[in-house]
């Protein structure tokens, strides 16, 4: 009878994941179809159409490289390669602009499950999410960084710190400018509070998407002010210069 019994709750199982899949569908990140299989942060179309790094298996790489005499870092990844109409750029809008806080835990818990391969990202103590200036959040209603990093901290078992870095002067938007243009409105943007708790930490910095590097560099030169504190940096995708 025992062979029976396990059949049959295996079945009930499947019934009540399938009842709660129907009332809480997993949609995809980029085009919020439905996703058949659980768990996953696109859609087998949508898969087809990213163009997915393999940063994180090395210390050195294309990431850390942009960062060569700008701001030390232990090391650095981006998931995707940011290209213009692809499924990782709707991601991000989705993220960003349509109030879906759970593309960026989604996102962060697979790519917390890449970063773990790699024992430089084993050593994170802390990871801290660039932080948005508090009037936009509450125009957005949360910091997406926040949110990838809620993902990376599941997977990495280490605590996000949004109370350490902050932003104390109210920017333009940085989409549309030029990288000389970028650096200049990101002078004097952030400072460190509570600097103990980053003494002597290596950090784990993390934004959505590394573009010229303007606003991950700001934050790194005050992180790094702080006696001991090491950093390293992870973004959900990188764009092509």
């Amino acid at each position: 009878m025992l062979p029976f019994f396990s059949a049959a709750r295996k079945f009930g199982q499947k019934i009540f994941s399938g009842i709660l899949h129907l009332a809480y569908p997993e949609l995809c990140a980029a085009c919020q179809y439905d996703l058949p299989i659980a768990g996953n942060c696109f859609c087998i179309r949508c898969q087809l159409k990213l163009h997915p790094s393999d940063m994180y298996k090395s210390v050195e790489n294309e990431f850390t490289q942009r960062f060569w005499g700008r701001l030390p870092l232990q090391t650095g990844a981006a998931m995707y390669y940011f290209t213009r109409k692809s499924p990782i750029q709707r991601a991000l809008h989705q993220l960003k602009y349509r109030n879906q806080p759970e593309v960026g835990i989604k996102i962060g818990r697979a790519f917390g499950r890449q970063l773990l391969s790699n024992p430089v990202f084993q050593s994170i103590d802390l990871i801290i999410p660039v932080p948005l200036h508090p009037k936009r959040e509450r125009l957005r209603g949360y910091n997406q960084s926040t949110m990838l990093a809620r993902g990376l901290a599941e997977m990495l078992e280490v605590p996000v710190v949004t109370d350490v870095l902050q932003r104390q002067k109210f920017t333009q938007t940085q989409t549309q400018k030029k990288r000389l243009e970028r650096f200049r409105n990101m002078g004097d943007v952030f400072v460190v509070k509570q600097p103990k708790l980053i003494a002597d930490k290596h950090v784990l910095l993390v934004d959505d998407i590394l573009t010229t590097g303007a606003t991950l560099e700001m934050c790194g030169i005050a992180l790094i002010e702080v006696p001991g504190t090491r950093i390293s940096i992870a973004t959900i995708a990188i764009a092509m210069l």
